[in-house]
């Protein structure tokens, strides 16, 4: 689903020049679960970018199914990302006066699909993270972990190829940030291709790889595996 070829990227402040990808390379085939960690000034937010269509390397490839995005338009990009790629954030990013419906219908409004059709497809992603009871509440009179769980229904209900995760848990206590890491890990249980960015090991330990990013580089990309009743299993 996605490969990336010594990808760089350069920012100039100050006619100063920053280096925040300095020759990445990985692939990430469909149905993984990929956390990518490093801390604070790593790359890895900036990595994300790129990913997620946000931005653009200075240097490199990068293909996502199997086409360049050199060959893609900023218009066509644009029309990717919302088509193909789903978005969680730390913050949330819910408008706290409407209800839970009307936020996870967003994503739906720019498209051609009919309203009872939106009705549906809101119905099933707010079941899938277990809080249809609150379907006409006010997204402001949640909780945290109720918020990032209406943000990952928001963020399913277009049905993308991949589901990016900014820091999910980021604002959440430690019990609400298992709820959504556990719901996360359910999502690739079924398929779906999740990709997180996390500075917790803990966190990241629910994906099935851990790409470590530091200084703008690889530093490692190790498989994890479970068994039952065990932490998780890092595999070089």
């Amino acid at each position: 689903m996605i490969e990336v070829h010594n990808l760089e990227k350069e920012y100039v402040d100050e006619e100063m020049p920053t280096r925040a990808l300095r020759g990445v390379t990985f692939s990430i085939a469909k149905g993984e679960f990929v956390s990518i960690m490093g801390p604070s000034g790593s790359g890895k937010s900036t990595l994300l970018q790129i990913l997620s269509f946000l931005d653009r390397p200075t240097g490199g490839a990068y293909t996502f199914q199997n086409k360049s995005i050199d060959d893609m338009s900023d218009q066509e990009l644009a029309h990717v990302r919302n088509k193909d790629m789903g978005f969680v954030f730390q913050s949330f990013n819910l408008l706290s006066r409407m209800s839970v419906y009307d936020n996870v219908e967003i994503p739906l409004l720019y498209s051609t699909i009919p309203p009872q059709k939106r009705q549906s497809l809101v119905g099933e992603a707010v079941r899938s993270v277990g809080l249809e009871e609150k379907l006409y509440v006010e997204a402001g009179k949640l909780s945290g972990g109720q918020k990032q769980r209406v943000a990952i229904a928001r963020a399913l209900v277009a049905d993308p190829n991949v589901l990016f995760a900014d820091e999910p848990t980021g604002n959440l206590d430690s019990a609400s940030g298992l709820q959504i890491m556990e719901i996360l890990e359910k999502l690739h249980e079924k398929g779906r291709t999740i990709i997180l960015v996390t500075h917790e090991t803990q966190t990241a330990e629910f994906a099935n790889r851990i790409i470590r990013v530091r200084d703008g580089m690889i530093e490692s990309d190790v498989l994890v595996t479970r068994t039952a009743h065990t932490r998780p299993v890092v595999l070089k």
